[in-house]
């Protein structure tokens, strides 16, 4: 299944660093919102990725699942003279073992640049995709961080 080779992927990362991690099954979801409802997490501790593109490159933007991107703050962050939001055609095939729009929040993995919104620093911990649109990894955030090491950055509007 391709999303236990996702989760996979990102397991085996994990465990090379020595951290502990919660692989939770639960009713399909598509949308972070819908995961948060499905684990009963309140949603500024379900981490959701929105790829971006940033002057033409895939860039992973990591966020709490009721914010959104603030392109204009993005391209600040991002020091890009055009940021969009990308197409599943534009991302879909740099995660090719995870669901359509069920990527972890780990895009170095994939060669991905990973920012994460600072907003999501006052959550304890973190629960995301994890490579299905039935499977969810959940994490301390600072064990996230030594992990995915992303680049904090302001991007939600708001």
């Amino acid at each position: 299944m391709t999303e236990l080779k996702c989760a996979e992927r990102v397991r085996r990362h994990l465990m090379e660093r020595g951290i502990a991690y919660e692989l939770t099954e639960h009713r399909e979801s598509f949308t972070a919102q819908e995961t948060a409802a499905a684990l009963h997490e309140p949603g500024a501790r379900v981490a959701k990725v929105v790829m971006l593109m940033a002057d033409g490159r895939p860039t992973m933007a990591v966020l709490a699942a009721p914010d959104h991107v603030a392109l204009t703050r993005a391209r600040e962050v991002l020091g890009a003279a055009e940021v969009r939001l990308a197409t599943e055609a534009e991302f879909g095939s740099l995660f090719p073992d995870c669901d359509l729009g069920a990527a972890p929040p780990f895009g170095g993995l994939y060669g991905v640049p990973t920012y994460l919104d600072r907003r999501l620093l006052a959550a304890e911990s973190i629960v995301f995709p994890a490579g299905s649109h039935r499977h969810a990894m959940r994490l301390s955030l600072a064990d996230y961080r030594r992990a995915a090491e992303p680049t904090e950055a302001d991007l939600a509007a708001g």
